[in-house]
């Protein structure tokens, strides 16, 4: 069998599928590793080393015409490629809403699997894609707004006095938010946290944060353990929760996210005005709108004084380790895909997984 590498365009995506480590895993599977001209190059790894670990570096029309499967990070701009008749795809991150990418997969009987779309069980959770990214997005965000403030983060005693800890509050206790509160307390903060899952406040406080939240009967959490939207009565409660906290605070980082909708504007304008100038504000939604007034996709702004970080692709910010953790989360998918006594592929249609992840 032979898999298919295809690098994606856009200059924010910095992350690979297959590094040079794994093709010796995809040979014992019985695969052939295609892999488009400069496919790391964004890495910093040319294709000798590729070439070295028994991978073939093809033109994107022979990736494409010669693959059993084809890999590629997202979804982006595949309706411009020429798959052959159903083509196998395999996408960590597969973007539902774009109809002309959707009509292009079914004209083309392309059997694609997302997996952003996996359901929230145990054996799925070496491939979750969306939980590996956002691990490394927490840590992420904690070192770029530490990178941006201008103070200490941990208390400092001296003979000339003494530095205060900086305040950071945590927006969103889900994967990403719960690595940016370990991460802004091994540096050494005062860390406190909010999410609209009570089940969170055992989560945030073994970590050492504070909770905060808002007192409510709602059940806010999906089966699957997302978060679901709020009635516009706990909006209220949960905007004037926040807006007497962030005042006090010194970086903010939004982590709020809700799969196939909007972010939900949570820091909005007064808020922001009402920080103290030198505060920064990160906002790991912008890829969805954005949970902070003001925030610019891909852009760094400042407003009376406060920074917004809006990078929409945090976990291609550490590319190496996110590649490392993606083409695990595909090589652990793959096996629902092949036969291990025939080294064929041989989709389990009626997988709980499959199902899940299945486009067409």
């Amino acid at each position: 069998m032979n898999a298919g590498f295809l690098s994606d365009s856009n200059e924010y995506e910095l992350r690979s599928l297959i590094l040079p480590e794994h093709i010796s895993i995809f040979k014992k599977k019985g695969f052939n590793v295609y892999l488009t001209a400069n496919y790391s190059k964004k890495l910093s790894l040319n294709d000798n080393v590729y070439i070295s670990a028994g991978a073939e570096i093809k033109s994107e029309e022979e990736v494409l015409s010669q693959s059993d499967i084809i890999f590629k990070i997202t979804s982006d701009g595949i309706n411009k490629l020429s798959f052959k008749k159903n083509s196998i795809l395999v996408i960590p991150f597969f973007d539902k809403s774009d109809q002309q990418i959707l009509n292009f997969v079914k004209q083309n009987n392309i059997k694609v699997f997302a997996l952003n779309f996996l359901p929230r069980i145990t054996r799925a959770q070496s491939m979750d894609v969306l939980s590996s990214q956002s691990n490394l997005a927490g840590y992420k965000a904690v070192i770029d707004t530490a990178y941006e403030f201008s103070k200490a983060l941990p208390m400092m005693m001296t003979a000339a006095g003494t530095i205060t800890p900086a305040k950071y509050f945590i927006i969103g206790a889900g994967v990403a938010g719960l690595q940016a509160i370990a991460t802004a307390k091994r540096l050494g903060a005062v860390v406190s946290a909010t999410d609209v899952r009570p089940a969170s406040k055992e989560q945030v406080e073994s970590l050492g944060a504070k909770f905060i939240f808002v007192e409510s009967e709602e059940n806010l959490e999906t089966q699957g353990g997302y978060a679901k939207e709020a009635s516009e009565d706990y909006k209220k409660k949960q905007e004037q929760l926040i807006k007497d906290t962030v005042k006090n605070q010194d970086v903010i980082i939004t982590t709020a996210l809700i799969p196939g909708k909007k972010a939900p504007l949570i820091i909005n304008e007064e808020m922001v005005l009402s920080m103290k100038p030198g505060s920064i504000i990160c906002d790991l939604a912008t890829s969805q709108g954005g949970n902070v007034a003001f925030s610019e996709k891909d852009k760094i702004v400042e407003k009376n004084g406060v920074k917004i970080i809006g990078y929409s692709n945090y976990a291609s910010r550490t590319a190496s380790s996110a590649s490392a953790l993606l083409a695990k989360n595909i090589i652990n998918f793959l096996d629902l895909l092949i036969d291990k006594e025939s080294k064929n592929i041989k989709i389990q249609e009626d997988d709980e997984i499959i199902k899940g992840v299945k486009i067409n």
